[in-house]
């Protein structure tokens, strides 16, 4: 016949490996959301903190924005001059006329340098437009800074109003002690006009050129 002492050995064994499994399950349980909890706060965050870094470090081109005044150019050595150029783009969906006003200009590193863009509106309502920049090569990001700008605001141009648009900036002089920017003698600073959402949401045009970024969805009837 069983021996009892024995059976009650395995089922003791038996609750034990039972008991060590639920725990186990519920540490990888545990384990699991916090994984998950921490994907989902690092996926909102994503967003600010790739600005962040942007700004910090002129990733992709990049530019600094405010901050200390221009330096002026060094007095114990010659200056270093870099051509700055202008670019100029306008969204299809933005009814202006967008350039510089002006063609490459010569600049010696640390001093201020201002030039202006010129904008009109070529539609029958007032339109108004956000404008995204950067500047190229993307390395020169971090050493140009804006002191005044156009793009720092939305910009609202009534039926035919033409503006001109400031941009008063200058370039760090310790790019030309970077090893990865001292060689760059041009700089390109490109603009590009957007409609605002807001804008083209009062207008009707939101409506008519399908899903956008940052738009509420809409009720259906």
């Amino acid at each position: 016949m069983p021996d009892p002492h024995q059976a009650a050995t395995c089922r003791t064994m038996e609750q034990t490996r039972a008991e060590a499994l639920q725990r186990r399950n519920r540490r990888t349980a545990i384990g699991v959301g916090a994984f998950v909890c921490g994907m989902l706060g690092l996926a909102y965050a994503s967003v600010p903190l790739y600005d962040m870094f942007c700004r910090a470090t002129g990733y992709g081109g990049t530019v600094q924005v405010g901050g200390p005044a221009a330096p002026g150019a060094a007095k114990d050595m010659p200056a270093r001059v870099v051509t700055i150029r202008f670019n100029a783009n306008t969204a299809p969906g933005l009814p202006w006329r967008f350039a510089p006003s002006q063609g490459p200009m010569q600049l010696r590193l640390g001093e201020e340098g201002m030039a202006f863009y010129q904008a009109s509106n070529t539609a029958v309502a007032p339109v108004t437009g956000v404008a995204t920049y950067n500047v190229t090569p993307a390395t020169v990001g971090k050493y140009f800074h804006k002191t005044a700008c156009f793009c720092f605001e939305q910009q609202t141009l009534e039926p035919g109003q033409q503006v001109d648009m400031p941009l008063a900036f200058w370039v760090d002089p310790q790019m030309a002690k970077d090893p990865a920017t001292r060689d760059i003698h041009t700089i390109t600073i490109s603009y590009s006009f957007f409609r605002s959402l807001d804008d083209a949401d009062r207008s009707g045009a939101l409506a008519n050129a399908g899903p956008h970024v940052g738009a509420a969805p809409r009720a259906t009837p």
